[in-house]
Parts: C-alpha cells; structure tokens; sequence
C-alpha cells in the first residue's frame, strides 16, 4: 500500500518567513515538511471561546430573577450568602 493512500494533496501559501521556519524544523527533525505541517494541523486547537454562558448553554437556569449576566454582577454581591 503506497504512503500517499488515503491522503489529499494540497497547496499551503506561506509568506518567506514561515516557509523557512518550515524548513529549519524539518531539517532539524530530520522529517520531511509535509510530516510537520500534518503533525501542526493535528495539533492545532481552537482558540477557547469568552462566552461566559455556557453553563445556561447546557441547560442550566439561574435560580433568581436577576437580569443582569453573572460577569456583570460585583463580586461582593455574589458572595453573599456565603459567609463572606
């Protein structure tokens, strides 16, 4: 079974700079720069998102009448209660 079965040939532009950080890591690695850039791909995460509503996203309801989102409210005001 060739290698290559399985696999999409593609075309990556990149700008000098990156092209030869490219290349200096496969060199340094001793594998070929497609094997890198797979190997980044697979790595590569997205960014965390900052929506701070993922809890009522999953299904979770606020037990107050509050209309104000939580990062909103002053720390001290959510602490009450709590001893604090």
């Amino acid at each position: 079974m060739p290698y290559t079965q399985g696999m999409r040939k593609t075309s990556v532009y990149l700008d000098d700079q990156q092209a030869e950080h490219l290349a200096a890591l496969a060199r340094e690695a001793g594998r070929p720069q497609a094997e890198i850039l797979r190997e980044a791909i697979t790595a590569y995460r997205l960014p965390s998102s900052r929506d701070r509503s993922f809890a009522l996203a999953a299904g979770f309801r606020r037990v107050d009448d509050d209309a104000r989102p939580i990062s909103e409210i002053p720390e001290q005001e959510l602490l009450e209660g709590f001893g604090a």
